[in-house]
């Protein structure tokens, strides 16, 4: 059945870039002291607003929330703020952290709906799956419509299924570049890359220097596993290249010349300027290598940034936007999760009521200090003490262009059209020349098209 603006997503680019903008206006540099480290350390959940009331309603109620999985302090989040909230209302919450692989955490969602259960009352959804899930959530706008105002209308927008709210936006997410600081310094580079050519050659110099000392060091490391998080690095790379974005007005794109250029020097990465063991890294793989000293760039998502507090690298590090090709511009794919409630659930006004703490303003304030979420309250996004101690999010990061995956084109088959690409671009990876490869999967994508 098609979802009619399932993912209006030019729209929320925009709400996302707004809404990062937002956060910058005062930003400065992105050097970390430790009374900026010890801020996130420091700050605690907000209280439940109106928590009485909801304990006299729901309390001893049990609900099952099915959030973050444990990337960074993530999962220690969502820990401390399902314990204010259980103790401010009265409400058991169950947390199962979802799996770590988008798709695997797609499909387990998919499981549950599809046999009605009961299981999950409360979970997080890639800001993809909106369209494909609604049937199954519980429309949110009789109680949380007003709420929904405050937060950024393209992202509403999102998760606006035939004029139901079936999610509420929590936080955004898209793709940077972190780079060593002091290496930069240390082989007379004077500043981050620009292109991917110039990622290329800084990575193998100092690579070559470090590896002097460190047998382990690599220039550059990301997620190259066969799963959702190559899907994101990989349309990054082509749409930063002037390879397009996969599926362009219902049109399958991805089989280009530029696409197969930009593939083949990914392919000519691996093993040399990355680990040969990238080809299975997802988030947490690719910020470990990093954040042990062994790597001297890695793209990764705004989380990286807290969870690299307190590492060999603090201190050593900064972020700017991705590298692009040459006559191209840089991009970063749009990423954000929403929260919904299982219309399945037994206990649906106890499940809303997590959701409307989670997805409040002093939430998305605790999440941006403690775990660097990007707000999508842009009243959160302009608070001084969330620019403070975000300052990598500057103007030239905040303005970069952001892209989408294509889930508006392939619908309730966006998770089979993002296998089929990720698979292949792992087989690229793992030694195939991108121009075999291409026709295949830009074959396969246009029967999903239809």
């Amino acid at each position: 059945m098609r979802h009619r603006g399932v993912l209006v997503l030019a729209g929320l680019a925009g709400a996302l870039a707004l809404v990062v903008s937002l956060s910058v206006a005062a930003a400065g540099g992105a050097g970390k002291s430790p009374a900026k480290r010890s801020v996130a350390a420091a700050v605690k959940p907000p209280k439940v607003a109106g928590a009485a009331a909801l304990k006299k309603k729901y309390g001893g109620q049990s609900i099952t929330f099915v959030g973050d999985n444990a990337v960074g302090s993530s999962h220690k989040r969502d820990l401390l703020l399902v314990a204010r909230f259980q103790k401010d209302t009265g409400i058991k919450v169950k947390l199962v952290p979802h799996p770590a692989a988008s798709d695997a955490a797609y499909s387990q969602l998919a499981r549950n709906f599809s046999s009605h259960s009961s299981s999950i009352d409360v979970m997080m959804l890639d800001v993809v799956w909106p369209g494909a899930f609604a049937p199954y959530l519980v429309n949110l706008k009789p109680a949380l419509g007003k709420a929904a105002k405050k937060q950024a209308a393209g992202i509403v927008q999102n998760d606006t299924v035939n004029g139901k709210l079936i999610a509420m936006p929590w936080f955004g997410d898209f793709g940077i570049l972190y780079y060593r600081t002091d290496l930069l310094k240390k082989y007379n580079i004077s500043g981050p890359p620009k292109t991917w050519a110039a990622l290329t050659s800084d990575a193998k110099k100092i690579q070559a220097g470090e590896r002097k000392s460190n047998p382990n060091f690599y220039g550059f490391v990301y997620q190259g596993n066969a799963y959702e998080g190559l899907t994101c690095d990989s349309l990054e790379w082509l749409a930063s290249s002037g390879g397009g974005t996969f599926i362009s007005n219902g049109k399958v794109t991805i089989n280009n010349s530029k696409a197969a250029a930009m593939l083949n020097l990914v392919r000519s990465w691996i093993g040399n300027i990355t680990p040969r063991g990238v080809t299975s890294y997802q988030e947490e793989d690719a910020r470990n290598a990093f954040d042990a000293g062994n790597a001297a760039f890695m793209r990764n998502w705004p989380y990286a940034y807290a969870a690299s507090k307190g590492t060999p690298v603090d201190g050593k590090f900064n972020v700017t936007v991705l590298p692009h090709g040459a006559g191209a511009h840089s991009v970063g794919t749009v990423g954000g999760w929403q929260l919904g409630v299982s219309k399945y659930s037994k206990h649906v006004g106890a499940a809303t009521a997590l959701v409307a703490y989670l997805t409040s303003a002093g939430v998305e304030k605790f999440d941006a200090i403690y775990n660097s979420n990007v707000p999508t309250i842009p009243s959160v996004a302009r608070d001084q003490a969330v620019v403070k101690t975000n300052p990598y999010l500057k103007p030239e990061i905040a303005n970069v262009a952001r892209v989408t995956r294509p889930s508006r084109d392939l619908k309730t088959k966006y998770n089979q059209g993002s296998q089929i690409i990720y698979q292949g671009i792992n087989q690229i990876e793992n030694g195939t020349d991108a121009k075999s490869v291409l026709p295949s999967i830009a074959s396969r994508l246009k029967r999903l098209v239809g």
